[in-house]
């Protein structure tokens, strides 16, 4: 051996001793012919007696199948296992604290040479591994704060956020920022007519509007920060926390901005979706309790805005969290209400005014939903019929009107024959006519009844027909059962005279604003002829709604109403008062 063979030689014993790695040379029955000072280090603790003659000994009790894979190994050389790991069992912490004990793990890799010798290189990979756990920790902490449609943060990273911010500035009168909770109008109509991938279409497309609207600019003032988070909490709900915020015209400026944005109509699955947004605002000076307060105040506002008729916002005041609680007192009791029979159904006579100079007693009856409450008395619908519609009643309470409508009808026929009221009118409200399953549920009822359709009108306002092509389709779609449609209060709404030809209906009724002046105003009598002649150019039939006095039901007579609707000729009665109502044969006098 040259003294160059000699010095090579040396530098490699050298390196393979001071290695930061543990490096084994043995033979193939693992029988330890070298060994670096790491390797000793890192063996030793697994030697019950001390000695470190063979690698497969040692490691026996926590790599029992090494051996094995050496002698599978067929190859003259190559890798017989890369990164083996292996737990030691648990060690103190390095700080020698004794509560902080984790499991040290040994990573073994063998090396198969070309005489049949191997090379085994040891590490201690316990931080490595503590890493990777707590790396993958990370992860699943982060998903678990990720909402997976959207990828924006979900409600526990918003609500640790908005925590986080409140407590930075326990004075909420110095606050600047402020929560913007956004919701879709129509989403579950969505889903109900295109489908839940066409929902989530839209609810993606909506996050990226507001990743895109949302910038640095929004920051108003210099105090603007980290604070800023855009959040989904729900399905069709988003929460946007403005920060840098000192004034409500700046909060209002922003969140105007966003309604614009986020009201475009939505490209998805081949269809074009339009949506309205509505949006409650609430400003960090009025933010009071923890988090979830804050959320359910803006959440309240939301509310507010979309009770208003959506496609706007609204600004949190105390005096909303107060009605929310009515509200939600109101939802109970009406809950509680549909099981114990509380609701009934009283009817209000339509008769025929073309009937010599009488009226035709059996014209029709509308029928109108009364709540009897065991404490308040006798409830307006104009206040639990807005909080069925809100809280998703009003299906099983437009189900118990109809029931029972068609129901006393049939009685009415059967006591009655000839001389019974010949058409029951029933209201729709815009939640019943969002339901997909309407027209199964109608033809049901009649079957249940033996009902004929064409002895039932369904009434919908003026305003909801003209504006929202969705219950219009509806309306076709119910109109293929034989049933007649009214538009009622008509004059009130959006649609005017020359539009009536688009809508689906077959009997205009003219709301009771414009009879009640009848005797006052030339103007009002000038409209409610015009549209008796539009309607009857139309083939459609014309009802005079709240006929109050003589005057009222001659003058909508003589200029050719078929049928009115007033105290004056009844207020709404019950089911068995129709019977002796009808049955009356003293004529009212038209005029």
């Amino acid at each position: 051996m040259t003294a160059d063979t000699n010095d090579n030689y040396e530098a490699l014993v050298q390196f393979l001793y001071r290695a930061p790695i543990g490096l084994a040379q043995v033979s193939a029955s693992g029988a330890i012919e070298m060994l670096n000072p790491m390797a000793a280090q890192l063996l030793m603790p697994l030697s019950t007696d001390g000695a470190l003659d063979n690698l497969f000994e040692v490691l026996a009790t926590v790599a029992p199948t090494l051996p094995q894979l050496a002698r599978d190994f067929d190859e003259p050389a190559g890798v017989v296992c890369e990164s083996l790991r292996v737990s030691l069992g648990e060690s103190a912490h390095a700080n020698g604290v004794a509560e902080r004990r984790q499991s040290r793990v040994l990573s073994i890799s063998l090396l198969k040479f070309d005489n049949g010798s191997m090379m085994a290189v040891l590490t201690d990979a316990t931080h490595e591994v503590a890493r990777a756990h707590q790396e993958l920790a990370k992860g699943l902490h982060d998903a678990a704060r990720t909402d997976a449609l959207t990828q924006m943060p979900n409600r526990a990273a918003l609500r640790d956020h908005l925590q986080q911010l409140m407590g930075l500035c326990p004075d909420a009168a110095a606050r600047e920022f402020a929560v913007v909770f956004i919701n879709c109008d129509r989403f579950k109509l969505i889903n109900d007519t295109l489908g839940h991938a066409a929902g989530d279409d839209v609810l993606g497309l909506m996050a990226g509007r507001l990743r895109a609207t949302l910038r640095s600019g929004d920051r108003v003032g210099p105090a603007g920060g980290p604070g800023q988070m855009a959040a989904r909490i729900g399905s069709d709900e988003f929460v946007i926390i403005l920060d840098g915020i000192r004034a409500l015209d700046d909060l209002l400026a922003v969140a105007r901005r966003l309604l614009d944005v986020l009201s475009l109509p939505y490209q998805t699955c081949g269809n074009q979706i339009s949506c309205g947004i509505s949006m409650g605002l609430l400003t960090g000076a009025e933010a009071s309790g923890d988090a979830d307060a804050v959320l359910q105040d803006a959440s309240i506002a939301m509310v507010e805005a979309k009770r208003a008729g959506g496609a706007r916002l609204a600004v949190f005041n105390p005096g909303m969290r107060e009605r929310a609680a009515q509200r939600g007192a109101m939802e109970i009791a009406l809950r509680r209400a549909l099981e114990r029979g509380e609701l009934f159904v009283l009817y209000q006579p339509v008769v025929g005014l073309q009937h010599g100079s009488g009226i035709d007693r059996a014209a029709g009856v509308e029928a109108l939903v009364r709540w009897q409450h065991p404490e308040r008395g006798m409830v307006s619908p104009l206040e639990f019929i807005g909080v069925a519609e809100e809280c998703g009643l009003i299906g099983a309470l437009g189900d118990f009107v109809l029931t029972t409508a068609c129901a006393d009808f049939m009685h009415w026929q059967a006591v009655l024959g000839a001389r019974a009221p010949h058409r029951m009118a029933v209201n729709l409200s815009r939640a019943q006519l969002a339901d997909p399953g309407l027209k199964n549920r109608v033809q049901e009822i009649l079957q249940a009844c033996g009902m004929a359709p064409d002895c039932l009108q369904l009434e919908i306002t003026e305003s909801l027909a003209a504006q929202d092509e969705t219950v219009q389709g509806r309306l076709h779609e119910l109109k293929t059962l034989g049933l007649t449609l009214a538009l009622d209060d008509f004059g009130t709404g959006y649609s005017s005279l020359s539009s009536l030809h688009l809508l689906p209906v077959d009997t205009v009724k003219i709301d009771r604003s414009f009879v009640s002046q009848a005797e006052t105003s030339a103007h009002h009598r000038v409209l409610i002829g015009a549209t008796l002649q539009v309607a009857r150019s139309l083939g459609m039939g014309t009802v005079a709604e709240g006929i109050e006095t003589a005057f009222q039901a001659q003058f909508v007579r003589e200029i050719g109403c078929d049928k009115g609707q007033g105290f004056l000729f009844s207020r709404p009665v019950s089911a068995a008062a129709i019977l002796q109502w009808v049955m009356d044969e003293a004529p009212v006098a038209a005029g």
